[in-house]
């Protein structure tokens, strides 16, 4: 392959035994390797982030298939692409009885008319569809053409198998560097394995800039150190996308760190979302429904300094607005929690649910309208309440008749929601002393 080829792609596995990684799916005996040994493909996805080995992969399948094979990327190719690979497929399949794969990188890219073409081609088996992306498919590829294809997701690879990546193309004298004189340390090779953060491509690449742009030294020899490695290494990229499943990913371990007191893990997850730029408005909306749902009446003070944090972010903006983030965020994960507020409510959306369109009582009825005492409206006094201890009305109950008895809210005895138990508890006993005159209630 000419030197003029990127290092990454000249390095590129031709078999299967060479990808390195992926042995979830790759490993002598698994489902994926099996497919591709015995050259029984089905249609299928492969998912995950940059340099994880998904063309790699098709070019595997392509080195090794009896079965004609097509190459599209979704971010040039159109429907007039795919046509003529159909019509192509088509009629091989009758002149030679032989299978098509099409393998198109990027198929996130693709709208949901261009999938929906490829529905009948890959239901007939006309084409064996190869689908790459580094999104989520269930986010980004039509149902009905995920239910025709089996998902493999590629992982992140480690550091020790970046090691070997970049210790074979030092010693591959083909496509490598193995005919130039390159010094490259242990050490300087782990510190790069561990900064591309599981991207085989991206270390290549960085391999690749340092070795073509460093001179060598007065015994020929080009010295490769942990400056010049990481000068020519991009910055990490977070792998966010605001708009896929990264996004929830990252909210649900930022709510559940919060929710389970975990508070470094929290403020960890806050700090991912604002590197890779989250708007700092749905982490504070995310922050007040934790307050509210989560901590609740234990600590109500919560709920007031998330306002306060959406607020700040508002008015004050970015970066400033991050230290109010962080206050709510550590306020929020040290705070005693309680969910007695949601379940209360939940408990009584059931019994709407079940009871339907129960009348209000008519003594809580609207009476400012003229006449609406003929009606029977209203009769509750404001002034009784207020003679009573504490205003608690023992003699109230503005439950329908129907549902007299049902409770809702039960305390969990966390934080602020011992001091509303003895307030109930009071309020219980005071009722249970005072008895209705004449056995009836006041309201009555």
């Amino acid at each position: 392959m000419p030197k003029i080829t990127p290092l990454a792609n000249r390095m590129r596995p031709a078999r299967l035994d060479e990808i390195i990684g992926q042995s979830h799916i790759l490993a002598p005996g698994a489902l994926l390797y099996r497919m591709i040994q015995a050259d029984q493909l089905y249609s299928i996805i492969l998912y995950g982030p940059p340099g994880t080995g998904k063309t790699t992969i098709a070019n595997v399948i392509a080195n090794t298939t009896n079965k004609d094979f097509h190459q599209i990327n979704a971010t040039t190719a159109g429907k007039a692409d795919m046509r003529k690979v159909t019509d192509d497929a088509i009629e091989l399949w009758h002149t030679e009885n032989r299978g098509t794969i099409l393998f198109i990188d990027e198929i996130h890219r693709f709208n949901k008319a261009q999938q929906d073409y490829l529905l009948p081609f890959v239901e007939n088996g006309t084409i064996v569809l190869i689908g790459a992306t580094t999104e989520n498919p269930y986010f980004e590829v039509n149902g009905a053409l995920l239910s025709r294809s089996r998902i493999f997701e590629l992982k992140p690879l480690t550091e020790d198998e970046i090691y070997v990546a970049i210790e074979r193309t030092l010693k591959n004298t083909q496509n490598g560097y193995g005919t130039k004189s390159v010094l490259m340390s242990k050490d300087t090779i782990r510190h790069l394995a561990h900064i591309v953060d599981g991207d085989i491509r991206q270390a290549l690449n960085a391999l690749e800039l340092a070795v073509e742009t460093t001179a060598p030294d007065e015994r020929d020899v080009i010295v490769i150190t942990d400056g010049i490695v990481s000068s020519c290494t991009q910055k990490k990229i977070m792998r966010f996308d605001k708009n896929g499943d990264n996004h929830y990913d990252f909210i649900s371990a930022y709510i559940e760190s919060m929710k389970h007191s975990d508070v470094d893990a929290s403020l960890y997850y806050l700090a991912r979302m604002l590197s890779a730029g989250e708007d700092p408005k749905y982490i504070a909306r995310r922050l007040i429904v934790d307050a509210s749902c989560d901590i609740g009446l234990a600590n109500p003070q919560a709920f007031l300094i998330a306002i306060a944090a959406f607020l700040a972010v508002e008015r004050v903006g970015m970066p400033e607005c991050t230290s109010a983030l962080a206050m709510s965020t550590i306020y929020n994960a040290t705070s005693p929690k309680s969910n007695s507020a949601s379940k209360a409510l939940a408990g009584a959306m059931q019994d709407v649910d079940v009871t339907g369109n129960l009348p209000v009582p008519s003594f809580l009825q609207d009476e400012s309208y003229k006449s609406a005492s003929k009606l029977g409206r209203g009769g509750v006094s404001d002034v009784f309440s207020h003679k009573c201890p504490y205003n608690f009305d023992p003699y109230f109950d503005g439950m329908p008749p129907e549902l007299k008895d049902h409770k809702y809210f039960f305390t969990q005895g966390m934080g602020y929601e011992t001091e509303i138990k003895k307030y109930l508890d009071w309020c219980e006993d005071y009722r249970q002393k005072v008895e209705p005159q004449n056995g009836e209630s006041k309201h009555d």
